[in-house]
């Protein structure tokens, strides 16, 4: 989290005045929470409070100024805006472009656009038991990141 200056990315959040009239779970925490999970590759945010909760005297070494509940985390993410990460996102992208100046990896930073894309697929519950998604139906979420300027290779 060193490479996240706590004034950029309050100026991110500034820019859509989301931590207004916002006390428990702030946007810091929301983004701590959900690099916490994309970082350790938690499948769901049940398994995040799990895994948050099981070491509470640590969670404030972490940067939590607060407890993390499962119902906070998945109406903090629902509701608040997505523009914050993404200008936080675009901020960084330009910090490494800068760093890598001069570099043959600038080429590839600068040239770099993906594509993502979430898909649930649905299946047949009696094939596929483990697969339930609602009571009577079954599918798997499936998450593509695809490089668009990559070449393909034969």
């Amino acid at each position: 989290m060193d490479r996240v200056h706590p004034e950029l990315f309050h100026r991110c959040v500034d820019r859509y005045s989301k931590n207004y009239k916002i006390s428990a779970f702030s946007c810091w925490n929301q983004f701590l929470a959900m690099a916490f999970a994309q970082i350790t590759y938690m499948q769901s945010l049940a398994d995040l409070k799990t895994c948050l909760r099981a070491r509470p005297d640590q969670l404030y070494h972490l940067g939590f100024r607060s407890s993390v509940a499962h119902s906070t985390l998945a109406d903090t993410n629902l509701n608040r805006d997505w523009r914050i990460y993404a200008d936080l996102a675009q901020s960084l992208i330009r910090r490494a472009r800068r760093l890598y100046s001069g570099d043959p990896l600038d080429a590839e930073i600068a040239e770099t656009i993906y594509a993502f894309d979430c898909t649930t697929v649905q299946l047949c519950l009696s094939l596929f038991p483990w697969a339930k998604f609602r009571t009577s139906k079954g599918a798997i979420k499936l998450h593509t990141l695809i490089d668009i300027r990559a070449r393909c290779r034969r």
